[in-house]
């Protein structure tokens, strides 16, 4: 049971990346904030990571590639996709198709490795999302059909397929790393392919100031060193499917940090929505009929 708290902790880190995401929107190009936190990531993990890693060289020679993969999804291309659609996204719109990724775990997971997903997580799922949307929407779901997308949700929806396919693939390959030799290798890959990104993409680097450093800090440290570790230990325990509903309490956690950081008014669609949406989670974790966990033969 005390499993869980490895994806509730990371969530808790992930909503105060999303705050920070939003500050960065007009002062740092995503390029660049994605650049400098996976190169301070890379630097405070190598004071303590890259002795072990280095001994288990063999492993990492064989298992290079997919680390590789792994690097570019989770931390280059989900993150530089996740700070470009909180330019040109709306908030409530960002908030729903993040809510997305449990379900498109369970599809991606089903594809790849062949699982059902139970009754009680497409229920809970279900219900947690819509517990999301109604806290995300002020107490209206219905007006959510109403909306026109822009851009930034058509690539918050590729960041939130990618995160889900980087959840199934993480369990598929099962590579023979400690969580965090495998953060730390995934960030140094990740840093290879935005660095060209940065010198050659136009507008793509930025100045270090008062306003850009702390967010800098807090995206390098605690969102790409410290989350990333709770994130895998909690998928290796508890798998992509189990471990990926908990991304539906992200909404609540945000919510909460804005009411706090950002001076947002607390409703009754935040108390009615984040309570369905954290029973949805329940259910999903606590509920499960064996008919529908089977693999396909």
């Amino acid at each position: 049971m005390r499993f869980w708290l490895f994806p509730l902790f990371a969530m808790a880190l992930w909503a105060g990346n999303v705050i920070v995401s939003k500050m960065a929107a007009g002062n740092i190009s995503p390029l660049a904030i994605t650049f400098y936190r996976l190169a301070l990531a890379v630097a405070v993990m190598s004071l303590f990571v890259a002795v072990p890693a280095w001994r288990n060289r063999a492993i990492i020679r064989h298992s290079w590639p997919k680390l590789m993969f792994l690097g570019f999804l989770s931390m280059a291309f989900y993150q530089c996709l996740s700070y470009w659609a909180a330019d040109t996204s709306t908030a409530t719109n960002m908030a729903i198709i993040t809510a997305l990724t449990p379900l498109l775990t369970m599809l991606v997971s089903s594809l790849v490795l062949r699982e059902h997903p139970s009754l009680g997580m497409i229920l809970g799922g279900a219900i947690a999302l819509w517990g999301t949307a109604y806290l995300i929407s002020g107490g209206a779901p219905a007006e959510l059909l109403k909306g026109n997308y822009r851009i930034g949700d058509m690539l918050m929806l590729g960041a939130a397929l990618c995160y889900a396919v980087y959840s199934v693939l993480l369990r598929k390959w099962r590579i023979a790393l400690p969580a965090w030799q495998s953060t730390y290798l995934q960030a140094a890959s990740a840093l290879v392919f935005m660095f060209p990104m940065l010198l050659l993409v136009p507008g793509g680097q930025a100045s270090l100031d008062a306003a850009t450093i702390p967010l800098i800090l807090y995206a390098g440290i605690l969102a790409s060193v410290v989350l990333p570790f709770f994130w895998i230990k909690g998928i290796e325990h508890l798998g992509p499917n189990r471990c990926s509903v908990f991304m539906n309490v992200l909404p609540v956690m945000t919510a909460g940090l804005a009411i706090m950081l950002l001076n947002e008014q607390l409703g009754w669609h935040h108390l009615v929505g984040g309570s369905v949406a954290l029973l949805g989670v329940f259910i999903a974790q606590t509920l499960r009929i064996g008919a529908f966990e089977r693999k396909a033969p």
